[in-house]
């Protein structure tokens, strides 16, 4: 008996030792594939680019790296964080991370003040062609790189660019507006793509849901969008300007935007010729009814959001007094009468806005 319980003692040891040596081996090889990925980081392009933002730890820099696919193991990367002594200390602003780099190569960037970044402030309503202007004279890009880079739609890969109607500018209303860190040596291909990320970001996913539930295209909405933007300002209930020109849009009046006529001229000039007004041109909602062909600028989510929940209004006419104050009409008589006894915020001669009553529901 005794030599029995020898030889099953002695199984028992062998079987224990076989799953510590494979328990082992299974986490030598988890920290040697983990080692191979801090050592160097593998990504599927050259460069990637990130925004720290102020105050965030090294598990919410590591699920983030873990999510732009640059890092495989934040649980490695948060190691060598603590180990290393960085938590604390990481530096708000953009970074661009190079393929190859090792996890403590991309935490010394992290904590570094300064990395070479220019910072660019593009306000809501800005159009393509002032970024453009923007970006060239800070020296981050030339008009030509640039204009070649918003020129190749197919180089980008977002649901909001599909099917876009065909014109001048496409990327119009899609460059977000915000305050960005640019990295030095940033193509301008990549300048683009972060300013549509940082649209697809703002845009969620609901966004597209309601769109298609009003029976809008999320290109309707950008460009309802862009107009708001643009002829209102913080005096002005976004949403019931939005009823506003759903009215108009649902009953194909002409929208006689000011700020339209400036896009088409290529400037914002304060007062308006009725000349300009009547430059044919698919962007001009004084020549065409309903939404132009395209945005006239890059909109805000604030904009975007009063497209999307609009306030219900009797009202079918707009302006913007030079002093700042919304004015509205529910007919035309109405609203031409409060147009000339104000001076307006960019003059026209008000001839040129057209008495659409007939098309109001009665």
């Amino acid at each position: 008996m005794a030599v029995k319980i020898e030889e099953s003692r002695s199984r028992k040891g062998k079987v224990v030792l076989i799953v510590v040596i494979i328990v082992l081996a299974v986490i030598l090889a988890a920290i040697g594939i983990s080692l191979t990925d801090s050592l160097g980081v593998s990504l599927d392009e050259d460069i990637k680019y990130i925004e720290i933002s102020e105050n965030q730890s090294s598990g919410d820099i590591a699920d983030m790296l873990k999510d732009e696919g640059i890092i495989k193991y934040p649980l490695m990367f948060r190691l060598q964080a603590l180990i290393g002594g960085y938590d604390g200390h990481f530096q708000a602003g953009s970074a661009n991370i190079e393929n190859g780099m090792s996890y403590n190569q991309i935490l010394d960037m992290l904590i570094t003040p300064s990395r070479n970044t220019t910072k660019v402030i593009i306000p809501p309503g800005c159009e393509v062609r002032e970024i453009a202007i923007r970006l060239c004279e800070l020296g981050l890009t030339t008009w030509d790189e640039f204009y070649d880079a918003v020129y190749h739609v197919s180089d980008y890969n977002y649901a909001f660019l599909q099917n876009l109607p065909s014109r001048d500018s496409m990327f119009e209303g899609y460059l977000y507006p915000a305050t960005y860190e640019i990295p030095h040596g940033m193509s301008a291909h990549d300048i683009v793509d972060l300013m549509l990320q940082t649209f697809d970001a703002q845009f969620k996913p609901e966004y597209y849901e309601k769109a298609e539930s009003m029976g809008m295209t999320v290109d309707e909405v950008i460009t309802m969008a862009s107009i708001l933007e643009r002829e209102t300002n913080e005096n002005c209930d976004l949403r019931m300007v939005a009823g506003v020109y759903h009215n108009q849009k649902n009953t194909g009046m002409y929208m006689d935007s000011n700020a339209s006529v400036q896009y088409v001229l290529g400037e914002r000039k304060p007062v308006l010729a009725i000349a300009d007004t009547r430059i044919d041109s698919p962007y001009n909602t004084y020549v065409y009814p309903g939404l132009p062909v395209g945005p006239i600028g890059n909109p805000s989510v604030e904009a975007i959001e009063a497209v999307l929940d609009y306030s219900a209004t009797d009202a079918y006419y707009f302006g913007l007094s030079a002093n700042g104050e919304p004015i509205f009409g529910t007919s035309y008589d109405e609203f031409i009468n409060l147009v000339r006894s104000t001076d307006m915020a960019i003059v026209v001669d008000s001839d040129v806005i057209k008495n659409q009553d007939d098309k109001i529901p009665q």
